[in-house]
This record gives C-alpha cells, sequence and structure tokens, in this order.
C-alpha cells in the first residue's frame, strides 16, 4: 500500500497504537509486529518511537528495517534519534535503503550521518543515485538549494500539448508535483509553467511556448529557507521552481517541505525567545548537553540579578526607613518584563512573517509606546490603590508605586520593541532579543526607576 493511503492516527489513537507495540515487542510477537508496521503510516511509527524506551526503540526498529517503509520512515524521525538508531546499521544496507528514497530526504539523511559513517554509505551507492545526492549536498541545508527535489517535471517549449501529455503519462510516476509542469528553453533555462489542467484543456497541436505562464515565481539555490517558504505561504503555491545562477532550472522545493521549515524555524524562534538556544532537537540532547546549551543564555539572566543585587544594595538606607517599598519590588520588575516580552515576542514573530516593514520603524516603536502608557496607566492605577490602602505610611506610597509602575511598562513595551528591530536592521537574528537579554535589562531599569521615584517623592 503506498504511504499517502495509509490513515494517519492523532491522540488517543496513537496512544493505543503505541500500547498495543509495546505488547506486542514485549512478547517477541515479531510476525504481528510486522504487519501491524507494514498497515502503519510512518509518521505514525515515526511518533510512537518517538515515545519508546531506548531498549524498545532498537527492537521496533529492527522491525521497521524489515520493511519496505524503511526509508519513509527514517526521513520522519527526529535526527538525534535517527542518527542512533541507524548507526546500528551496515553501510551497505543503508546504501540500499537510500536508493529508494528521494534525492532530498536521502541527502539530509547522509548529512545528519558522521562524516566516515556517511562516506562508507556513498562507497556502496551506485554511481547515479551517488552523484545525485552528492549534487544537493553541495548546498548549505537550510537553503533552498538543500531544500530542493531534482525530481520534477520539466519540458522543453518547442514540444507540443500532444507530445506533452505522452511525456507525462509515461513520466509522472517518477516525479514530484507534477501539478505544475515547468518549461524551459536552450540549455534547461526556466520559461514558464504550465498547470495540468491547462495542459489537457489545449489542443494537442498548440505549443506548449503559446499556453505557458511566462512570469513564473522562482528562488535561487542559495536563497534562504525562510525567504523561501514566505514566497510559497504568501502566494499559496504547492511548488516552486529553483534555478542556479544562470536560470537554469535545477530542482524544486514543495510544500511538504516548507511546512516542516516552517515548523523548525518556529521552534528556533520560541527557544531562542525563552533563552533555550536554537536547537530544536534540545529535549533529545543528553543531561549535560542540554545543560551546557542553555547555561549561556542563563548567564545573562544571572548578570541581571547580580546587577540589580547591588542596585537594591545601594537604597538599602531608604528601604530601611520605608520596609513596604521591598514588598512592590517583585511585582515593578514582574510587569515590565512581561509587557517587555510581549512586544518582543509580537515584533519578532511580524519581522519572522513579513508583516513588520523596517521602513515603519517609528510608526511601531510608538505603537507599543502608546500601548505600554495606556496598560501602564491602567495596572500602575490598580497597583497605587492597593498601595494606599493598604499601607497607611508612607502616604505618597501608593504615587510612588502607581508611577513606577506605569514608567517600567511604558518604557519596557518601547525597548523590547526597539530591540529585535535594531538587531535586524543590522541583518542579526532577531530572535536573540528576547527571553533572558529583554527582560534582564528591563529588570534592571525598572528597580532603578521604582527607587528613584520612591526617594524624590517620599524625600529618603
Amino acid at each position: 500500500m503506498n504511504n499517502t493511503e495509509k490513515k494517519e492516527l492523532v491522540g488517543s489513537e496513537g496512544m493505543v497504537l503505541r500500547d498495543m507495540i509495546r505488547r506486542l515487542n514485549r512478547r517477541n510477537a515479531t510476525d504481528h509486529l510486522l504487519k501491524l508496521v507494514a498497515k502503519t503510516h510512518p509518521a505514525d511509527m515515526a511518533w510512537v518511537v518517538r515515545h519508546l524506551s531506548e531498549h524498545e526503540r532498537r527492537d521496533v526498529f529492527n522491525i521497521v528495517a524489515q520493511t519496505d517503509q524503511i526509508g519513509d520512515f527514517l526521513s520522519e524521525l527526529d535526527e538525534a534519534i535517527m542518527v542512533t538508531l541507524v548507526e546500528a546499521l551496515t553501510p551497505q544496507f543503508l546504501a540500499d535503503v537510500v536508493a529508494g528514497m528521494s534525492p532530498d530526504d536521502a541527502a539530509d539523511l547522509i548529512d545528519a550521518l558522521p562524516d566516515g559513517f556517511a562516506a562508507e554509505i556513498r562507497k556502496h551507492m551506485e554511481k547515479e543515485d551517488r552523484e545525485e545526492v552528492d549534487e544537493l549536498l553541495q548546498y548549505h541545508p537550510e537553503s533552498a538549494g538543500g531544500l530542493m527535489s531534482p525530481d520534477f517535471m520539466y519540458l522543453d517549449e518547442e514540444l507540443s500539448v500532444g507530445e506533452a501529455i505522452a511525456k507525462v503519462q509515461k513520466r509522472s510516476e517518477e516525479k514530484e508535483m507534477v501539478f505544475y509542469l515547468y518549461i524551459t528553453y536552450g540549455d534547461g533555462k526556466l520559461a514558464g509553467v504550465v498547470s495540468l489542467r491547462e495542459l489537457i484543456t489545449n489542443p494537442p497541436h498548440r505549443q506548449l511556448k503559446n499556453i505557458m505562464q511566462p512570469n513564473v515565481l522562482s528562488v535561487t539555490t542559495d536563497t534562504d529557507q525562510e525567504e523561501v517558504a514566505h514566497v510559497i505561504s504568501k502566494y499559496n503555491i504547492l511548488a516552486i521552481p529553483v534555478v542556479d545562477a544562470n536560470y537554469v532550472l535545477v530542482g524544486i522545493v514543495t510544500v511538504d517541505d516548507i511546512i516542516d521549515v516552517m515548523r523548525e524555524e518556529a521552534s528556533e524562534d520560541f527557544l531562542q525567545m525563552a533563552g533555550a538556544g536554537k536547537d530544536t532537537e534540545i529535549l533529545f540532547k543528553s543531561t549535560k548537553e542540554n545543560a551546557m546549551i542553555r547555561a549561556p543564555w542563563l548567564f545573562a539572566s544571572w548578570l541581571g540579578g547580580v546587577a540589580a543585587l547591588f542596585i537594591i544594595g545601594a537604597f538599602e538606607e531608604e528601604l530601611s526607613q520605608v520596609m513596604a517599598l521591598a514588598a512592590f519590588i517583585p511585582i515593578v520588575m514582574g510587569m515590565g518584563g512581561n509587557i517587555a516580552t510581549q512586544s518582543s515576542t509580537i515584533v519578532v514573530r511580524g519581522i519572522a512573517t513579513g508583516n513588520v516593514n523596517l521602513g515603519e520603524f517609528r510608526k511601531i516603536v510608538f505603537k507599543e509606546l502608546r500601548v505600554g502608557l495606556v496598560l501602564g496607566i491602567l495596572y500602575g492605577s490598580f497597583l497605587g490603590i492597593l498601595a494606599y490602602f493598604g499601607y497607611s505610611e508612607p502616604s505618597l506610597l501608593g504615587l510612588v508605586v502607581g508611577l513606577s509602575v506605569f514608567f517600567s511598562m511604558a518604557m519596557a513595551a518601547t525597548v523590547g520593541t526597539i530591540i529585535p528591530l535594531v538587531l535586524k536592521r543590522f541583518d542579526i537574528d532577531a530572535a536573540v532579543a528576547t527571553g533572558p537579554f529583554v527582560t534582564t535589562a528591563i529588570d534592571i531599569l525598572g528597580v532603578l526607576a521604582y527607587f528613584m521615584i520612591a526617594k524624590f517623592f517620599l524625600n529618603l
């Protein structure tokens, strides 16, 4: 059965499948496991293996390796798990597996393996397969060249519709995304595109160059994968052609690969904003590796905490005179940090989706400043009233607390907006601006402003 025809499992059905596979594995029911794996979508098998213990993974993987869906299964696995499992296989076996995979998936698999092991696999591959994979490996894995598939349908512009239909009928099973037929001229340069529907609705004698759309969207081999994703999502197309420096058509990037890119880019942004690095497979790292990835990001928070400690220590005398000031430090710092994270997240996401235009720098900053002012007035008033009625002395404590929250939130919204925009202008990944960096800066500025306001109004 074709993998695309198998029903994909979600939710509780997936849990039932996992438990069933565990039971069959414990009983060593190999025949039943083989039948179950053959009926299960590779994406679901990858999900199951991800949620098994290390010992169970190896047992189940040995079963999957006996089926003809091993290649599709490996392409669905998380890279860290995949590398661990396939290192137990022989290079000859993996060469046979790679030969049955699509070239882009095969290139991704080989690129993920250690260099020595990958070289052994390549030695056992057929010359044609090896050259096809090597062609893709020369490009950066996060570029259009690294994503593209060389198996696509292209036709010369001089062909008639009848001749083109005959070629499509003969070769379509080997190719990806035959909804779009790319038209070339000369030595393979991209000339236009024809949809399958347009092809079959035109008379057989008409030439392709007379029915094609000449203004076809394309990307170059070195276009970043995030930009490719933006183009495909913006224009709602299923695939986009990839050309080299001479405008020769060399491959296509399909929407299924772009969905993976979008998920990967979004995961990286979220991890960076949380200060957990950008490795999307951090969950599968060892405890030591996990800690080493996150330690540098947390160092910024540590420095901010030490700075805040010194600031509070510098105002020790003022605190000793009005002990109630200490009670409001967490909320002043917290409200500023939270709104800064909100503003940064909105801007970073806007940059990633193309909704934020750097030409509107001032407009974006002033809009977030206005939001900070409105929310600062609202929550500053609430906290000021609470402080006024909750603490009889000093009488101006409510004013101090209210103004501090107002200033902290207005400043935080502004800074949280400006930092990612400035980084983007200097072509630095804006996601690194959020998380510990922005919140730490806001904590320091917030607590400093709090004590300065208190010292001024309370005559400390």
